[in-house]
């Protein structure tokens, strides 16, 4: 009887998520297939159709096929694979979940099919299933042995790429589905993707109103986020409050730290791939939400059922009526904030071997914090890709795409010194991406990348036509930068896998254009200039080209426990300036040129990884050393915007990183979350023969990102069906700074003497938040399904310091410590899911 209700409660649970039918898996595809390759059978539908798959890799891992179908239903293909054995398969939405002795039913069954079901002995649900008590009554009709009584429904979480960490190839990759990143709490409750990614082990920010992020050490500038494989240079609204992208349209998060694929090159530290859903290509449906800041509204639908879908969201604020409450004397009251990001995806399944996408993004930003300056920023992305199976064996992607971003910045402040200071950057790229799996021990990724950059590194005019400023505008520069890629896995064994990649690229700076010619051996400077060369449209100016190597084993010491080691190398041929610590709206992107050599670093990395209870809890434990070389820093008082010869006031300087990164990870279950620490540090070191311009007299010293010690919990607990509670507690070294030593006295006014760069520190940081999540009720026909996050931000209420500064004041010298977020805010969303 027990297990009869047990049974009836799954059956019940399944209608809320609104299921298909499994006869509705009608896409034709071809798979030609021999060996345990499980995992290419999955790779090859999924590429084919819209279908995800989800299920345990260790049950499947030596699953024998054997076939060779041709325009075949999905749904035939996997019944020809899975008969005869214990495997069974559910359709929910488009998702296929893979399942070992247990078959999860997809509709209600006939009153003998219940009585036949309650009267066998349920198995033990596998390790793909995880069973988490809730507490949403139901009751049920009685029919001879069903009891009348309020149930306690058992749900069913099925969780995918389970024991991936221990048996997957790659190494510091960490993932990310949409529904973790909603349950963690963010300052004004709005889901957060980029402040998710920094709870992750290894990666670190400068300041709570940062979205910029820092990865092993690296700089901002040297993380490729991509969205649907577009690049966005600058992923965040008013000055990294908010991230700029919606969560409503997002899939999952991938962060490569180490294990980098050769198909990804142009950046030295990681990449941040962010995948967005595809339509409903059955019915119309939409999301909205409505918080204290901000509002969203997202829907999506069949263009051409079963073919043609899409998905249309956008954000936007209505802020400015809470810096209008502001006290007078805070400094903020009348500050302005409005932005707004707008994302369309049209997704064509053209047939079997040929499918077709369009994403295109948009973000805008306007805002001031009651200045007379006003920041004013985009970010334009288009892309294009074409999905096409040549046979079996191959398969391959074709993109093209264009990316912007701009800055228009102004100043109001008086008529005869009124200014706009504008920046922009482009890119137009086309890549091909090709994989080849002949038999089921060896696999090949191979293809090419191409990106022409435009650069327009500032421009600033009068205002208006009172204005006395002068004009002033830097040469624009080219670059083109070609890659071509190879990377081949191979299983040696059941125990060992390696994985070797090749990238080589090429980077030219294009003409027209200028290059001062400096004599060797001096610093850069105007009396050093030997001559001056003009390059006509389109010629080459400089070439720098060179390898990158990707290394990686993987030895199975048994099915829950593994060691893995990789190598890489990378290249950079983009610097971002800043006079900024965080990302800010007046960066500046350089590329490389005559003077500016690329930047380029290698990393070194080990991991354990063991899973306990079943592959339910993960754990890890990675370590890495990182070498960079010609990262930009700056001299003291260096001049970086509308600076013509900004080769004379950056130095290249060589930097090392070192860590070890600790995680322990719940993914499911009614109690989930992580928890990560991690022990860094970066430094750097000026590259400078004669020791002219040195810094902190040629030694190490730390960067402005250096935070050695760094922990994070995340922890989620359901309540019940309807009420689940989220807690995020963050600790961290504070980031370096440079500090006055020593005061003395000059022209009757007090003067300050500071410390080598970054010897000092600000206060420690902590801070802790708490969400609650509260859905509404459950029925299937009804117009909307609603819900609400409501919780507190900063719970304890402590004063972190983001910054400190010194003022002269009546000619003294005073110093200061700013706080953003100085006290707890609470926030409150409500969130409608419609149809």
């Amino acid at each position: 009887m027990k297990h009869g209700i047990i049974l009836i409660g799954l059956l019940l649970l399944l209608p809320l998520s609104k299921l298909k039918a499994q006869n509705l898996l009608t896409d034709r595809v071809n798979v030609q297939l021999k060996g345990p390759m499980l995992n290419e059978l999955v790779k090859q539908l999924e590429f084919q159709t819209s279908y995800r798959f989800y299920y345990d890799e260790a049950l499947f891992k030596n699953f024998p096929l054997n076939l060779d179908l041709k325009n075949v239903a999905v749904r035939e293909v996997l019944d020809k694979a899975l008969n005869g054995s214990d495997f069974h398969y559910a359709v929910f939405e488009n998702a296929i979940f893979l399942t070992k002795h247990v078959q999860i039913l997809t509709a209600i069954p006939s009153k003998q099919t219940a009585e036949t079901k309650i009267n066998k002995t349920l198995k033990t649900v596998p390790l793909a299933a995880d069973l988490s008590s809730g507490n949403a009554p139901m009751s049920v009709k009685k029919e001879n042995k069903l009891a009348n009584t309020p149930l306690v429904l058992r749900e069913v979480v099925i969780t995918s790429h389970q024991a991936s960490n221990v048996l997957g190839t790659n190494m510091g990759v960490e993932r990310l589905d949409i529904k973790t990143i909603k349950q963690v709490p963010t300052v004004f409750g709005e889901a957060d993707v980029l402040r998710v990614v920094l709870t992750l082990p290894g990666v670190k920010s400068v300041g709570e109103s940062s979205t910029g992020f820092n990865v092993r050490g690296g700089s901002v500038d040297q993380n490729l986020i991509l969205f649907d494989q577009a690049t966005v240079y600058n992923p965040s609204h008013f000055f990294g409050f908010f991230s700029a992208f919606n969560p409503e349209v997002i899939s999952n998060v991938q962060l490569y730290k180490s294990s980098i694929p050769a198909k990804y090159g142009g950046r030295l530290s990681s990449v941040l791939e962010l995948n967005g859903r595809d339509g409903n290509k059955k019915e119309f449906t939409g999301t909205a939400g409505i918080g204290l800041l901000t509002s969203r509204l997202n829907i999506e639908g069949p263009i051409i059922k079963d073919k043609t879908s899409f998905i249309l969201g956008g954000r936007t604020t209505y802020s400015n009526w809470i810096t209008s409450m502001l006290p007078e004397n805070s400094g903020y009251r009348g500050a302005k904030a409005s932005f707004y990001d707008l994302n369309l995806s049209i997704s064509h399944q053209q047939n079997d071997k040929n499918s077709f996408n369009v994403t295109a993004y948009l973000s805008s930003d306007k805002s001031n914090l009651a200045t007379d300056t006003t920041f004013q920023y985009q970010n334009r992305n288009l892309s294009l890709r074409w999905k096409h199976i040549f046979n079996e064996k191959l398969y391959g992607t074709i993109s093209a795409g264009r990316d912007e971003y701009s800055y228009d910045n102004f100043s109001t402040y008086k008529d005869d010194i009124d200014y706009s200071l504008k920046f922009s950057i482009a890119q137009t790229n086309f890549k091909t991406n090709f994989n080849y799996s002949p038999g089921n021990r060896w696999s090949a990724n191979f293809g090419t990348s191409s990106i022409y950059y435009t650069n327009n590194p500032g421009e600033l005019s009068p205002l208006t036509n009172k204005s006395l400023v002068m004009a002033d505008v830097l040469s624009p520069e080219q670059g083109l930068e070609n890659a071509l890629f190879v990377e081949q896995t191979y299983d040696f064994s059941k125990v060992i896998t390696l994985v070797a990649g090749l990238r080589y690229s090429f980077y030219s700076s294009l003409g027209a254009g200028a290059a001062n010619i400096y004599a060797d051996g001096l610093d850069k400077s105007d009396a050093n200039i030997v001559s001056v060369v003009n390059y006509a449209k389109g010629k080459v100016i400089k070439t720098y080209q060179g390898p990158e190597y990707r290394l990686g084993a993987t030895f199975l010491l048994n099915p829950d426990l593994s060691l893995k080691a990789g190598y890489n190398t990378q290249r950079q041929y983009i610097h971002m300036l800043s006079n900024a610590t965080s990302m800010s709206p007046t960066d500046i992107w350089k590329l490389s040129d005559l003077n500016i050599a690329p930047q380029s670093g290698s990393q070194f990395s080990l991991g354990v990884y063991k899973n306990f209870n079943s592959n339910t809890i993960e754990t890890s434990v990675e370590g890495y050393y990182k070498k960079i070389n010609d990262f930009l820093d700056y001299k003291s008082g260096a001049k970086l915007i509308l600076n013509h010869q900004i080769e004379q006031d950056v130095l290249p300087t060589q930097g090392k990183a070192y860590g070890v990164e600790f995680l322990v990870k719940k993914p499911a279950g009614k109690l989930n979350g992580w928890v990560s620490y991690t022990y860094s540090r970066t430094m750097l070191k000026t590259d400078d023969a004669r020791g002219s311009n040195s810094i902190n007299l040629g030694e190490y010293y730390p960067a402005n990102y250096d935070k050695p010690h760094d922990f994070t919990f995340i922890g989620n607990y359901r309540l019940s069906q309807r009420v689940s509670v989220s807690l995020n507690v963050t600790y961290s070294t504070g980031r370096p700074i440079t500090l006055p030593v020593g005061k003395y006295y000059y022209q009757g006014g007090q003067r300050l003497l500071y410390s080598e760069r970054n010897q000092y520190r600000i206060p420690n940081y902590f801070r802790s938040d708490l969400s609650i999540n509260i859905l509404g009720n459950h029925r299937i026909k009804q117009l909307t399904h609603n819900s609400w996050t409501i919780g507190v931000y900063n719970l304890t209420n402590r004063k972190n310091a983001f910054a400190t500064f010194f003022a002269s004041e009546n000619k003294l010298i005073n110093g200061y410590q700013l706080s953003i977020f100085g006290t707890a805010i609470p926030f409150v969303n409500y969130n409608i899911r419609f149809k």
